[in-house]
């Protein structure tokens, strides 16, 4: 029997529209877009100042859309960010970190039992169908964030490696030089300068967040432990 707590939740959760049901994507799908907007206008400006400089023709902004230059900016930072989330989405399985919120507890280090993860004999009515089909299904479906996430970032670091060694083989051609292989560029220093100067951002970041969260409190936040939580809590959220 429903208690009646229990069915004012529900009734609540039911009348929230879309728009704030979903506010969270809609929140950072329209900032990302203002902002890949902003990247293109402001990128179009510099390229085209840069062939004004130059003496070269510029371009419209479909061309410049369409460009290795354009691409391999995006790119870049599109693979550091899911290299970011698939490092933390796997390390966390494992790794602890006492008083974090971002840590689970630590005598749940590790893949869990299924209990804990409602899986096999303990899957309830609304589980997944993927998660209570077992087998191959079942193993995919328990490892497919991760699968997803590394697919986004392989297939991105790829498209950066593309549009990189295309824009710099375009400088190179216009300086007289020799142009490069994909191979060559990949190992080259001006590929891994570009790579490793997201991925180091992205890493502190991560970090930072892990550590500041264990003393420092954003009430309200499921990112942060309840404002009167103790340091050494660990796996709290609010």
């Amino acid at each position: 029997m429903t208690s009646a707590k229990g069915a004012d939740a529900k009734g609540k959760r039911s009348d929230r529209g879309f728009l704030s049901s979903n506010g969270l994507t809609l929140f950072f799908g329209g900032i990302f877009l203002l902002a890949l907007v902003g990247q293109a206008l402001t990128g179009l400006a510099l390229y085209n100042n840069d062939a004004a400089t130059s003496g070269l023709e510029q371009v419209s902004l479909l061309r410049y859309l369409t460009s290795s230059e354009f691409a391999v900016d995006v790119t870049e930072n599109w693979q550091s960010e899911y290299l970011q989330f698939l490092l933390y989405i796997l390390a966390t399985v494992w790794l602890v970190q006492r008083g974090s919120p971002e840590s689970k507890e630590l005598d749940k280090a590790g893949l869990e039992s299924d209990e804990d993860q409602m899986v096999g004999k303990h899957t309830r009515p609304d589980s997944p169908a993927w998660a209570k089909a077992g087998g191959l299904r079942l193993s995919v479906y328990a490892w497919s964030l991760a699968l997803v996430m590394s697919t986004i970032f392989l297939l991105s670091w790829l498209a950066q490696s593309i549009a990189g060694v295309s824009a710099f083989n375009a400088e190179q051609l216009a300086e007289l030089q020799e142009p490069m292989s994909w191979g060559s560029y990949v190992t080259s220093a001006d590929f891994w300068n570009r790579t490793l100067q997201n991925w180091q951002s992205e890493f502190l970041a991560v970090a930072s967040m892990v550590v500041l969260s264990i003393y420092l409190r954003q009430r309200g936040s499921p990112e942060s432990k309840p404002v009167g939580a103790s340091h050494n809590s660990t796996g709290l959220e609010g």
